[in-house]
C-alpha cells in the first residue's frame, strides 16, 4: 500500500474501502472483512446510514488486537441538512458518536449546496481543536473548490469526487494540484455503468497485464495520485481490488484509457435542476441512490 501527504503532511491511505449502498445489518461484517483483508481507509456518510456498522467492526478489529486505531483513517461525511455552522457541529458529535471515535481522519462537506461555508468554519474550529485530522469536500468542481479557497482560512486538503475512465476530468485534477488539494474518486467503476468493464481498450490492456478491467482502472487512478475507495461486499473481490501495487500501466497504456474520456459525468450532475431536486429529495425519501 502506498501513501499520500495531505497539505498539513498526514498520510492518507492511497487505496481504501466505500460503504456507500451496504446495508446497515450487512456493513459490519463486510467492513471486518476488508480490515482483515488488509483496507486501512474506510469513508462513509452520515446519508448512507451505516455509520454505527463501521464502529462496531473498527471496535471489533482493534479489540480483537487485529490493529490499533490509529492505523486506520477514517473519513465520514456532513449531508446537506447538516450544513450551517451550528449544524455541522451537531453533525460532527452525533457522527462520532456513532462511530464510537474520539476523533477523525477527515471530514468531508458531502455536498456543494445548502450553508456550506458556516459549516466550513465550524470544520476548521474542529480541526484547530485537533478533533479532526484532515478537512475537505466532495462533488465540488473546480469553479465552485476555486472560490471556497479563496475564501477560507484553512484551504479544503481532500477533493472527493465522481472519477472514473468515462469522466476524466482533466482540468478539475489541474486546479486540484494548483490548490494543494489531494483528489479522492468515487465510484472509480461508475458502478459498471455503460459498459464500463466491457470497454475494449480495458479488456485489452487487463489482458496484457494480466489483470482484469477493475484493477486496470484502480491502477489507472493511482498513477495519477488519485485516492481510491472501491466497494465490494465479496472477500474475493476486496482481494482482487487490493491487488494492485505488482504493476505499472505504461504511456501508451495511459493514453489509450485516456482516449475513453466521455467528459461527462455517469453518475452525479450537480449543474442540472433535476439532479438538485433529486439530492434535496433524499431529505424526505432517503433511498439508496448516488450521493
Amino acid at each position: 500500500m502506498q501513501y499520500v501527504k495531505l497539505r498539513n503532511h498526514a498520510k492518507m491511505p492511497q487505496e481504501g474501502f466505500g460503504v456507500f449502498q451496504i446495508p446497515e445489518n450487512e456493513c459490519e461484517e463486510v467492513v471486518y472483512q476488508a480490515i482483515q483483508t488488509g483496507y486501512r481507509l474506510f469513508d462513509t456518510a452520515s446519508s448512507y446510514k451505516n455509520e454505527e456498522a463501521v464502529g462496531r467492526a473498527i471496535q471489533r478489529a482493534v479489540s480483537g488486537g487485529i490493529l490499533k486505531r490509529e492505523e486506520l483513517f477514517i473519513t465520514t461525511k456532513a449531508y446537506i441538512q447538516e450544513m450551517g455552522y451550528e449544524k455541522l457541529q451537531e453533525a460532527f458529535a452525533r457522527s462520532l458518536d456513532k462511530l464510537g471515535l474520539e476523533y477523525l481522519d477527515l471530514y468531508l462537506i458531502h455536498m456543494p449546496l445548502g450553508d456550506y461555508y458556516g459549516a466550513w468554519r465550524a470544520m476548521e474550529e474542529l480541526y484547530q481543536e485537533k478533533k479532526i485530522r484532515a478537512i475537505g469536500v466532495c462533488n465540488f468542481d473546480a469553479a465552485r473548490l476555486m472560490d471556497l479557497c479563496y475564501n477560507v482560512n484553512i484551504k479544503p486538503m481532500v477533493n472527493q469526487i465522481e472519477r472514473h475512465p468515462h469522466f476524466q476530468r482533466a482540468e478539475d485534477l489541474d486546479v486540484m494540484r494548483r490548490l494543494g488539494v489531494q483528489p479522492q474518486g468515487w465510484a472509480p467503476f461508475a458502478e459498471g455503468l455503460k459498459g464500463m468493464f466491457t470497454e475494449p481498450v480495458l479488456q485489452e490492456i487487463a489482458a496484457k497485464h494480466n489483470k482484469t478491467a477493475a484493477q486496470i482502472i484502480l491502477r489507472w487512478n493511482i498513477q495519477q495520485g488519485v485516492v481510491i475507495i472501491p466497494k465490494s461486499v465479496h472477500r474475493e473481490r476486496m482481494e482482487e481490488n487490493l491487488a494492485i501495487w505488482d504493476f505499472v500501466l505504461d504511456k501508451g497504456d495511459m493514453e489509450r484509457i485516456a482516449g475513453l474520456d466521455k467528459n461527462c459525468p455517469s453518475m452525479l450532475d450537480c449543474s442540472r435542476p433535476s439532479e438538485i431536486d433529486r439530492l434535496y429529495d433524499y431529505l424526505e425519501n432517503p433511498v439508496l441512490t448516488s450521493l
